[in-house]
């Protein structure tokens, strides 16, 4: 049963998928559909967290908006993520970054390697 389940799995991967790590600045593209029309709106923030589970891989990106801290999780593997592109490079040394979502201004930047 493990198998079959893994086999479709493997099927659903991205051959190209991104290399980021937690903590560098990446722009996410992700197809948006309003009503017939599809459109790709780009979404640039940190990542904050990597959870790894196969084909059901998530990142969670945050980024400030007009002041206030907006994070919005995405599967890696989706086909409503057109491509992941690495703005800069950051140097932490967590797994996750739940502590900046207390900090605001040059406090919640990240240091960059």
């Amino acid at each position: 049963m493990n198998d079959i389940i893994r086999e479709i799995e493997a099927a659903q991967l991205k051959e190209n998928a991104p290399a980021f790590n937690v903590g560098d600045t990446v722009k996410v593209y992700g197809k948006i559909r309003e009503g017939n029309h599809e459109r790709i709106q780009v979404y640039e923030g940190t990542v904050l967290k990597i959870q790894n589970g196969g084909n059901r891989t998530t990142f969670t990106v945050r980024k400030t908006s007009n002041g206030i801290g907006v994070e919005k999780t995405w599967p890696l593997h989706s086909p409503n993520v057109e491509k992941v592109e690495v703005v800069r490079r950051g140097k932490v040394r967590r797994a996750k970054l739940f502590y900046l979502r207390d900090r605001v201004g040059k406090r919640a930047k990240v240091k960059q390697k």
